[in-house]
Formats: C-alpha cells, structure tokens, sequence
C-alpha cells in the first residue's frame, strides 16, 4: 500500500507498514487509534493506545461482537483473510478453556 502517513508512523515515506503491538498499518490508525492513557497522543506503540484502537476498529460500524457474523465480520475487518480469521478463532477457543493458543 503505498503511503498515507508521511512517514509519521512507520518510518516509510513510500509504502505503509504495520505498527505496533496490534500491527496497525497507517490508514487505520489514523482512523481508529486512540488515546488510551491521556497523555494527549494516540500512539500506536503505546500498548493502552493500541489495544483500545483495536477494540475501536472491531466494533466500529456498531458491531455486535456476541453476534457469531458480526465476530466474524470484525475479525475481517482487521486482516481480510479467511485463514486469518480462523487462526484468530481457534485461538480464541483455546484462551477460552485455558489452552495455549499455538501448540
């Protein structure tokens, strides 16, 4: 994807790359990141930042996360990939009953 950021966020000033701990590209940061521990910037290195722009981005549209196609929906909504969303499913059983989530 080519740049939206300047640079600001990744370093990149030809491409955009994910940041962070929830690996936000850019774009998406700029439209759900937030600022989580009120220090005045929505910083998508900040774990507080992150996590809570996470959340923004899976619920946005008014989502319903307790709805298995809005789940579904949200999960795609971060990466649009299939296999993604399984991977994230699969894992999210596993942290449900106390299973690691990779073997």
């Amino acid at each position: 994807m080519t740049d939206t950021d300047g640079g600001e966020y990744d370093n990149d000033a030809e491409f955009d790359r994910a940041v962070g701990p929830m690996q936000f590209i850019p774009e998406s940061w700029a439209r759900y990141g937030r600022d989580a521990n009120g220090d005045g910037y929505a910083d998508p290195q900040q774990i507080d930042d992150a996590a809570l722009g996470a959340a923004n981005l899976l619920c946005s549209g008014g989502r319903d996360l307790d709805t298995p196609e809005d789940w579904r929906d949200a999960i795609l909504g971060y990466n649009h990939s299939n296999d993604y969303v399984i991977r994230v499913r699969d894992a999210a059983a596993n942290y449900a009953v106390g299973q690691p989530a990779h073997r």
